[in-house]
């Protein structure tokens, strides 16, 4: 029942930027967290940034002072903006949601990836 749909990827030059979507099928404050991954051809998934229910973020090394996660309540979506974007980011982006009730197993969603491609 739950969805999340990914977009916004594409193709751009080094130092450019994009802003990637995540579409939730309800309310995001259903999810303890909701988050981007990204995973490169013959690499893990990693994470990149993630965003709590209240606000709180959190990036890796990698990203930071580049990227901004952030939400729209009111559309129940996520986004990742992307700024000086370099070829080494260049990955499918996965979102991801949290959901865990009290005394509960974790639950993890996952998007279908969009592909973000930056060009040297």
């Amino acid at each position: 029942q739950v969805q999340l749909v990914e977009s916004g990827g594409g193709l751009v030059q080094a130092g450019g930027s994009l802003r990637l979507s995540c579409a939730a099928s309800g309310s995001i404050f259903s999810f303890n967290a909701m988050g981007w991954y990204r995973q490169a051809p013959g690499k893990q998934r990693e994470p990149v940034a993630g965003i709590t229910s209240v606000g709180s973020t959190n990036y890796a090394d990698f990203v930071k002072g580049r990227f901004t996660i952030s939400r729209d309540n009111a559309k129940n979506t996520v986004y990742l903006q992307m700024n000086s974007l370099k070829p080494e980011d260049t990955a499918v982006y996965w979102c991801n949601a949290l959901r865990q009730l009290v005394g509960g197993t974790p639950y993890n969603y996952w998007g279908q990836g969009t592909q973000v491609t930056v060009s040297s």
